[in-house]
């Protein structure tokens, strides 16, 4: 039977108490942003060393999510928690202090492993507080809404901490909020744990993290520095590795990963979901900003502010997606929210083609309005699919296919998106300039727009025929994700239609 009891004061406040948690997880992918200068003054990195100070955090998150999911469920998804947010905290500190580059580097990637246990316990623990499943749609939106908000505010918060402290500011910010969770956590959650408690296999441990890591940071590179076979190398690496660890998942009695949850339709369709929309909606996001700046001629912060209206209209709509779900059932609020985001992507196409700012914006709130219910709702139906003593490993592998998604999105479309572009440019006479603005106006339009900016040039026809040849790019990447995106509504709704998710119980 459906669980119907409703939460009290207590599950409610102890819901804006996670949320502010999984604030803070979020706010650090991008509140060190605007203290890169100070930082690059004082500790004087190198090159390789500035890109991992930047990075290492969201990668040591998702190595670990999945490792930190199953450790929830042996020890208590609660008592992981507040592990987490005291390590988070000391390594804040320790971040704060740090006198050299690769301080800071090793701080950051222990606050990565640390902030590993917010995103699985958090959700996982949501589960368990709200059995009805009108209040724990809501619940589930706000979660979401403190993670879009993070991502929103940490910019912002940077900013007005640099300028009346030190850098090291900006990571001491998060030790009073998980002060705050460590002294409330232990009244206002509940505990829960797997009836047994079985070892943590440490092989299948580091074979995850042989899969993941890798996968990721070849992909980043490839977004990064665009296409390049030995950009490779580490993607094939990990995926050999993930071999051995579905062999050893296999095998052994007490797996990290338990394979038979992709047994089920449900759960599978939902993975499958919850990361092609991401993969799109990053992709799309990344080519926007380029959009922004380097086709309309917009500066970084006009660029930043055009960006900032969509993310609180994604911020509002996080808000009240659950009222969506509840109206309409979960089901048809994935398959109405993919065909959404289908038009969406068919608008952005619209608005690059024709280099409307307007239109893209425009099509952005279009984009939300499908984006945001149909993953929230993957989300809970991912850990409602799971049995109850694996709704923390459920929701860490939900956020680990998030990440993936978005690897995968800014890699594989970044990359596609260039091809065409270099394709485009190819009849494109540049004759007229020296060799090697010619050959980087051929490659990127960033080079194209560097070339005229060193040649004094401000509108000539090559220059017209490179913004061109991107928004062609950028359509021909939406058309992708328009077709991807009906075919996946289609597909899901008759996998869900087939076996539809089971109810959740006892999370």
């Amino acid at each position: 039977m459906t669980e119907t009891v409703k939460a009290t004061r207590r599950e409610w406040v102890g819901l804006v108490v996670l949320s502010v948690a999984c604030l803070v997880y979020s706010m650090d992918l991008s509140v060190l942003f605007l203290a890169i200068p100070s930082i690059v003054r004082e500790l004087e990195p190198s090159a390789p060393q500035l890109l991992w100070m930047n990075d290492i955090y969201g990668f040591m998150v998702a190595g670990f999510l999945v490792t930190m999911g199953a450790l929830g469920d042996r020890i208590g998804r609660r008592k992981l928690l507040l592990i987490g947010a005291a390590a988070f905290a000391i390594t804040s500190i320790l971040a704060a202090m740090a006198q050299t580059a690769g301080m800071l580097i090793f701080a950051r990637a222990l606050l990565g492993i640390a902030g590993a246990t917010v995103a699985p316990s958090t959700l996982s623990l949501i589960m368990n507080m709200f059995r009805d499943e009108s209040e724990r749609n809501r619940a589930i939106g706000v979660w979401g809404t403190a993670f879009a908000l993070g991502g929103l505010v940490g910019p912002l918060i940077g900013g007005v901490l640099l300028h009346f402290f030190h850098w090291g500011s900006v990571f001491l910010v998060n030790v009073p909020i998980m002060l705050a969770l460590l002294a409330s956590g232990p009244f206002l959650l509940p505990e829960y744990r797997s009836g047994e408690s079985p070892r943590l296999d440490l092989t299948s441990v580091l074979l995850s993290l042989a899969t993941v890591l890798p996968v990721i940071y070849g992909f980043k590179q490839i977004a990064a520095h665009g296409f390049h076979a030995t950009d490779l190398l580490p993607v094939f690496a990990g995926i050999g590795f993930g071999v051995l660890f579905v062999r050893r998942q296999n095998r052994i009695t007490e797996p990290l990963i338990d394979l038979r949850l992709f047994r089920l339709p449900a759960f599978t369709v939902s993975m499958l979901v919850n990361m092609a929309v991401v993969f799109f909606m990053f992709s799309i996001f990344l080519l926007q900003a380029q959009f922004f700046q380097l086709v309309l001629g917009l500066s970084p912060l006009e660029a930043a502010l055009w960006s900032a209206l969509p993310g609180v209209f994604f911020t509002v709509m996080s808000l009240q997606a659950w009222r969506v779900t509840n109206r309409l059932g979960p089901i048809p609020t994935v398959i109405t929210g993919l065909v959404i985001n289908a038009i969406g992507a068919a608008a952005i196409g619209l608005a690059a083609w024709y280099q409307s700012l307007a239109g893209m914006l425009i099509a952005n709130v279009v984009l939300g309005l499908g984006f945001i219910p149909a993953i929230l709702t993957t989300t809970g139906l991912i850990i409602g699919s799971a049995p109850p003593e694996r709704g923390g490993v459920a929701s860490a592998m939900s956020e680990t296919c998030a990440e993936f998604g978005g690897a995968l999105g800014v890699g594989l479309l970044g990359s596609l998106a260039t091809v065409i572009y270099r394709f485009a440019m190819q009849p494109v006479d540049l004759s007229a300039l020296p060799p090697s603005a010619a050959f980087d106006t051929g490659q990127t339009l960033a080079g194209a727009v560097d070339a005229a900016r060193e040649l004094g040039v401000s509108d000539a026809p090559w220059l017209t025929a490179a913004r061109d040849a991107y928004c062609a790019s950028f359509a021909a990447c939406a058309l992708v994700a328009v077709l991807a995106l009906l075919a996946l509504s289609f597909s899901a709704n008759r996998v869900y239609r087939r076996e539809p998710p089971r109810p959740v119980e006892g999370h």
